[in-house]
């Protein structure tokens, strides 16, 4: 199945035109491009915080490693700070935040893959509020399982997947059978990975499948009906929240670390 490009639509007859977003500030480039530039910040400012303590390996899996107890402070879940600390905001910022080079790497691609697609059939707003919505469900089920400290987009990537996968199976015809076979390879690949590569944690991915097909039908796709007023205030809403909560912690980080 082909993946659009960032600004481009792929309309039911497979032909490749370029979009049309409701509002010229948001578009899919823009929201996508914030959204990378955001994870990778993040990540950026989680080495600098960590200085020495950052793990420089050759094992891939390990290379550009933050100190845990800076990705701690800055927003990462798991039932360390959420049952010690009291910090169920966590489970928004751990959304944002990676414990690798190629952790981050990996999710990066993943999103410049998944997300077009989303934003293609749901909207851009929508496709937002899925990310965040099914990031915090994946990381309250890992709270729930008993995982000590956990990070990473993936769970609000397998949100947009499960979405994806809601709505090939709800749309049908030629089209939707190939959204959701390209959606059912993605979720075989994740089961894989989750029990061959070390330090998954297979209850976000779990938590952000499912609650991203919940959301996928509660939130309908584009074809049912196009985004509103309350998709766009939801959107705002959680943007806001998620910024405030990143920028609290890297400017208090700053602080107790530079001053």
């Amino acid at each position: 199945m082909p993946i659009p490009s960032v600004g481009t639509f792929i309309d039911k007859a497979g032909r490749m035109t370029r979009t049309r977003p409701d509002h010229d500030f948001l578009t899919p480039g823009f929201v996508l491009k914030a959204m990378i530039y955001g994870n990778i910040f993040m990540y950026a400012v989680s080495l600098i915080y960590s200085g020495r303590n950052t793990v420089f390996s050759l094992n891939p899996f390990y290379a550009l490693t933050p100190s845990m107890d800076v990705l701690n402070f800055l927003g990462a879940s798991g039932r360390l700070p959420i049952v010690k600390f009291e910090a169920w905001w966590s489970l928004i910022t751990a959304n944002w935040l990676h414990g690798g080079l190629l952790h981050i790497v990996f999710n990066m691609l993943a999103l410049r893959t998944v997300a077009p697609l989303v934003m293609q059939e749901f909207g851009v707003c929508r496709m937002f509020s899925i990310y965040t919505l099914t990031g915090i469900s994946g990381f309250l089920l890992s709270y729930m399982g008993n995982v000590y400290l956990t990070i990473g987009a993936s769970s609000g990537l397998c949100g947009l997947i499960g979405a994806l996968l809601f709505f090939g199976k709800s749309r049908g015809g030629t089209w939707g059978k190939l959204v959701y076979k390209q959606t059912t390879g993605w979720v075989i690949s994740l089961i894989v990975i989750g029990f061959l590569m070390p330090n998954i944690n297979n209850y976000s991915h779990a938590g952000g499948l499912v609650s991203g097909i919940f959301f996928g039908w509660v939130m309908g796709y584009a074809e049912k009906r196009k985004e509103n007023r309350f998709d766009r205030s939801l959107a705002l809403i959680l943007f806001g929240i998620t910024l405030w909560l990143l920028a609290r912690s890297v400017v208090k980080g700053f602080f107790l670390i530079f001053t």
